[in-house]
């Protein structure tokens, strides 16, 4: 079997949502400058034509085979879809679909420069759409394919970026996400860096009123996404400790290990990170400097499947459990269903980015009473719904 194909469809759609889709963003490391801090905007927000319904745009990797088997990934950033279409296209055309470990390896010692960031990204999109395509040309989910299932359900935990954080209706999301059966939420705090005392204040008090609406049966995480400083976190971490937080998550810039080691040996609070880490390589100076109690890498980012199932492989040996980072839950799902529990207890869904990454699926992978049930179809178990595409072209940029 060989590829004869690498397509990039851009899809047009209606996205069914009215009024604001995010209520708030998340602090980010740009924040420390004002004109930054007072921009609203946020990443992947779909467009939006007056008050009514917001027109979604979005790019899929689909490669074919000679065979009439195609392999699906995405969606994709425009960022990682251009470096497909130019840089790694070519390399693929012609090469075996199911030699997967070979791909990978090819890509990378050809793209050396391209260790982390977006070739990385795109190199992961690859490999997913990859092993989506072996699963269907067997026949099997992917979970098969990596010797699973050891699980058929999967506990999720929510994600609520993009929702308020006015008191009230926090805690009213909290309990209602309760009621919907989720026994853990991370909540992505975001107040002025210029002010650390009411910022402090502001995040303490929202932990506060979570925990009471939520008991103390309930997971708590918070999300700094790597916007805090040393003062701000060592303060953090004293003053939220009585309401015991499951974990608190990228508190600082990715690059600055020596200061994850050092909170993480101080914090009676577990500290998260990984998100924006890539490869076997990345994440094995985390685990030897003892920087983190919980791994979260993303599959889409950190190499793809193939390199995850790795990362899986080194944390396990650390005793560290991996958490990855919620951007396709698709793939994670069929990861975590080939994987014992405490290799990998936790599925992240974020409740209302993954309404947009997977709006033009036939069948979204989602969460019911809390809980994921695996899906069985081949390969990743999910396809393009052609009755949400409106407009589609296929992108193809000179190589």
């Amino acid at each position: 079997m060989r590829i004869t194909a690498v397509r990039l469809r851009e899809v047009t759609g209606t996205f069914p949502y009215t009024g604001p889709f995010w209520e708030e963003r998340l602090s980010r490391p740009l924040d420390i400058y004002p004109e930054h801090r007072a921009d609203p905007r946020e990443w992947w927000l779909p467009e939006q034509e007056g008050p009514g319904p917001y027109r979604l745009r979005q790019i899929f990797l689909e490669i074919e085979s000679d065979e009439g088997v195609t392999g699906l990934a995405g969606p994709l950033t425009r960022d990682v879809a251009r470096v497909i279409g130019i840089q790694l296209r070519p390399r693929l055309r012609g090469a075996d679909p199911l030699a997967i470990e070979r791909i990978w390896d090819e890509l990378y010692r050809w793209q050396v420069h391209g260790r982390k960031g977006v070739v990385m990204m795109a190199i992961s999109a690859i490999d997913c759409a990859l092993w989506d395509l072996r699963g269907r040309w067997n026949g099997d989910p992917v979970h098969r394919l990596l010797g699973g299932p050891v699980r058929t359900e999967l506990p999720v935990y929510a994600s609520t970026l993009g929702y308020s954080l006015e008191l009230e209706r926090a805690t009213a999301l909290a309990r209602q996400l309760v009621a919907q059966g989720f026994r853990a939420q991370k909540w992505f705090p975001r107040w002025p860096s210029s002010d650390p005392r009411t910022r402090l204040r502001q995040t303490v008090a929202l932990f506060a009123a979570l925990r009471a609406a939520v008991g103390d049966d309930v997971e708590l995480m918070l999300d700094a996404w790597m916007s805090w400083d040393w003062p701000f976190a060592v303060a953090a971490i004293q003053e939220l400790a009585p309401l015991r937080l499951r974990w608190i998550e990228e508190p600082f810039l990715p690059d600055q290990l020596e200061a994850y080691a050092a909170l993480r040996a101080r914090s009676s609070i577990p500290i998260a990170g990984g998100e924006h880490e890539y490869t076997r390589w990345g994440f094995l100076p985390w685990l030897m400097r003892g920087a983190l109690d919980v791994l979260q890498p993303d599959i889409y980012w950190a190499g793809g499947l193939s390199e995850t199932i790795k990362i899986a492989a080194l944390a396990s040996t650390y005793g560290i459990p991996l958490i990855p980072h919620g951007h396709s839950v698709p793939a994670t799902v069929q990861l975590l269903a080939a994987l014992p529990e405490p290799v990998a207890p936790w599925v992240e869904y974020l409740l209302k980015w993954n309404e947009l990454l997977q709006f033009f699926f036939r069948e979204p992978v989602q969460p019911v009473n809390g809980i994921i049930r695996v899906p069985t179809q081949p390969g990743m178990g999910v396809e393009l719904d052609p009755a949400k595409i409106e407009e589609e072209r296929e992108l193809d940029w000179e190589e």
